[in-house]
């Protein structure tokens, strides 16, 4: 059942568009569900065959099995309804949000004038330019993408990526969305039981969804978040207020933050980010991420399983989004080793680290807790897929 925004600055949809919200998630369901399953036989029976005949091998990797998926009609209706579906989650939430902006608008500027009450803060930056890879691309399909403002102090970005996640993610990112960071912070608490973080930043935080509970797991912490787009930093301080927790909002590129003078960070964080940069500036958050970190630090990321990690059929199914999602990046970042990024960012490939992190919302503390003692990361149906049963990959370094 899709989980809608509740927290204060929810917006109500009418009966019409709420079951137009319904329906676009369930058809996703559907999508991610039967019609996927039906590309997967599709591949079994048909073109893993052919490859192996016409090589002498299996495919080797995600463009080989690509290559062979495009003739087949499973692959071409699974690609044509979800791109279109896609589309549909935008459009679903667009009507509501219209409807309701000057009165968002206004409870977003409330909450930033008094502080929200809570301690947090919001610096915005005009002359921080929106980079290329953002202004160029409507980013999963999400029109105007992160940045554009349709007027002053305007938070309908943020407005639209909160609304249009929930029917995206079909209640499989929990109740706020914040699985990914509640989850993670929960690990990393349990893990390392005896480390106990003062500064914490989350790199590329769009409105704060998992930049939040790293707040709630670490009380004593002081939580700064970064990102380029206004509009996502406007709601994003607003909804932590609203939520009760104290985070630090900035506008800055998180490849070359300005934190001026002020002291390091003990946990650098970042979810479902690096892969919407170009390889260069990846590295350069990789460097940034080290030069700001405290020594005895941990720098983690969650995103997709990389390439290195998946056999060929999963890799060609999570590059997807490279080829149709207006994620161009995608798939040259899923591409690079992650062992290879932190160890030129200048971390020691000892304290490199992999995890995989059971969804708390989806599968329990009790499954959580039996993952931080696991060696294994083997990726599997459920790792990275918006399944039941979902389970998060996560790497980093010590410093």
């Amino acid at each position: 059942m899709t989980d809608y925004v509740r927290h204060d600055l929810r917006i109500e949809p009418a009966r019409d568009e709420l079951s137009r919200q319904r329906f676009v998630s369930e058809m996703r369901r559907h999508i991610l569900g039967d019609l996927a399953r039906e590309m997967r036989s599709a591949y079994d029976k048909r073109v893993e065959p052919a490859i192996v005949r016409e090589k002498g091998r299996a495919p080797e990797d995600g463009v080989e099995v690509h290559r062979g998926m495009r003739g087949e009609r499973a692959y071409r209706f699974y690609s044509a309804m979800r791109v279109n579906c896609q589309k549909l989650v935008w459009r679903s939430v667009i009507p509501t949000i219209e409807r309701n902006l000057k009165d968002l608008n206004r409870k977003v500027a409330a909450t930033g004038a008094n502080g929200g009450g809570h301690g947090g803060s919001l610096r915005l930056d005009p002359l921080v330019q929106t980079p290329s890879y953002v202004a160029n691309h409507d980013v999963h399909l999400m029109p105007g993408c992160y940045h554009t403002e349709y007027g002053h102090g305007d938070a309908a970005a943020g407005a639209l990526y909160d609304n249009g996640t929930a029917v995206f993610s079909m209640g499989l990112f929990g109740n706020e969305r914040d699985d990914i960071g509640t989850s993670i912070a929960r690990f990393v608490s349990l893990k390392f039981p005896q480390f106990h973080p003062l500064r914490i930043l989350d790199m590329g935080c769009s409105i704060g969804s998992n930049t939040v509970p790293w707040a709630g797991a670490f009380p004593e912490a002081e939580v700064h978040a970064v990102d380029v787009a206004a509009p996502l930093l406007r709601y994003a301080h607003a909804r932590a207020e609203v939520l009760g927790a104290r985070v630090h909002y900035r506008q800055m590129d998180a490849a070359q933050c300005d934190f001026g003078s002020e002291p390091g960070f003990d946990i650098i964080w970042s979810s479902m980010f690096l892969h919407e940069l170009p390889p260069k500036q990846v590295r350069a958050v990789f460097r940034e991420a080290h030069r700001l970190l405290r020594p005895g630090g941990l720098m983690l990321h969650m995103e997709l399983p990389p390439n290195c990690r998946t056999v060929p059929y999963e890799s060609f199914y999570f590059d997807w989004d490279s080829y149709y999602n207006q994620e161009p990046y995608y798939k040259a970042f899923r591409d690079m080793r992650p062992i290879d990024c932190c160890a030129a960012a200048g971390f020691d490939e000892s304290k490199f680290m992999e995890f995989i992190v059971p969804s708390l919302a989806r599968n329990g503390e009790q499954e959580l807790r039996d993952y931080v003692s696991r060696q294994d990361i083997t990726v599997d149906e459920n790792t990275g897929r918006l399944v039941p049963s979902i389970r998060w990959y996560c790497f980093g370094a010590w410093k």
